[in-house]
């Protein structure tokens, strides 16, 4: 256990010059009442990363940096997409942090439940799960959607926490370990579960969005689900293989019957019973090729090594542990 650790909120921001300052001013409220109580170190964090935001928001951040010691920056040269951003925070905060907690900018998660994590985290935990208790603030096509991903990807035995996003702590050496994943196709919901260390689970009922509109509409969410299906199971091309063996014993039964029929003379079944079964042949054919070729673009992707994000600019506060101190005063002595 470790008494005050090093804490950093990391925060991925993209466009969101309009819920940027309530963000902010309530997670430093929420890290000065640690700070107060004792459970995180006075030197602790709030990193804002900044993902090629279009709007003020990299302003907003570099202004607060400048009031305030307990803001970090970060802005990347381009939109990475928001798991890259977040892998860009977590890498840098983990430079000087004993543990870390990524959220949302838009703070729909329950900031009040980040002492919890600390507490979970002081107990040992080296990862801690924020689960949403329900989905009520949902609308009926979004929860069933999600009920169903969730579903389809634990049938295909992918390690997911059900109800589980982004709202998470990491320790320093779950991190470390996180980092060691190298693919560029980053689905964090799947790879943190494998990372393997003592976790647990603090539940929460999520919150509507402070203002603006979602970054993840439902195409992004789609797309969101599909890649991470084809980043961590083979078994879609497996369906696709047994989908071609069954194929072809139909259509052996099917030749069966109709040499049977030729042999008794009875006439020949007519061309809409063949053409339906040609366009339906053609479009499950179609299917399978686009779904190896999402397999293979991702391998493009792999093998081509370019980094998963770059970054433009660092605002960093340097910090002072009661280490360093003690450091100093030996080279001046």
């Amino acid at each position: 256990m470790i008494n005050q650790p090093i804490l950093t909120i990391v925060v991925p921001c993209y466009n969101e010059e309009e819920v940027f300052q309530a963000t902010y001013k309530q997670l430093r409220e929420v890290m000065l009442h640690l700070i107060t109580e004792c459970h995180i170190h006075p030197e602790s964090k709030i990193l804002f990363v900044d993902d090629g935001s279009k709007d003020s928001t990299w302003q907003l951040i570099e202004t607060v940096y400048k009031q305030d010691d307990l803001i970090n920056g970060l802005k990347l040269s381009r939109n990475f997409g928001h798991q890259r951003a977040l892998l860009a925070g977590l890498e840098k905060a983990n430079t000087y942090s004993d543990c870390i907690i990524s959220i949302d900018a838009d703070l729909q998660d329950d900031i009040d439940v980040i002492k919890e994590f600390v507490l979970k985290y002081l107990e040992g935990y080296d990862i801690v799960y924020g689960v949403r208790e329900s989905r009520k603030t949902d609308s009926f096509f979004k929860r069933t959607t999600a009920i169903g991903f969730y579903r389809i990807m634990e049938k295909l035995g992918l390690p997911l926490i059900y109800n589980h996003a982004d709202y998470r702590l990491l320790s320093k050496r779950a991190v470390e370990t996180l980092l060691q994943f190298k693919e560029v196709n980053l689905f964090l919901r799947g790879i943190v579960p494998l990372v393997g260390f003592k976790s647990t689970k603090v539940f929460y009922d999520r919150k509507e969005r402070l203002a603006g509109e979602s970054k993840y509409p439902f195409k992004k969410m789609i797309s969101f689900a599909f890649d991470g299906l084809t980043s961590f199971s083979v078994k879609p091309i497996r369906f696709i293989t047994i989908l071609g063996f069954l194929s072809a014993v139909v259509s052996v039964i099917a030749g069966i019957y109709v040499f049977i029929e030729k042999l008794l003379s009875h006439p020949v079944s007519g061309w809409a019973s063949i053409m339906i079964s040609l366009w339906f042949i053609g479009g499950l054919l179609l299917m399978s090729i686009g779904l190896i070729g999402e397999y293979i673009g991702k391998i493009y992707e792999e093998v081509k090594q370019r980094p998963r994000y770059i970054i433009d600019q660092s605002l960093l506060h340097e910090i002072h542990t009661q280490q360093d101190l003690e450091q100093k005063q030996k080279v001046l002595n």
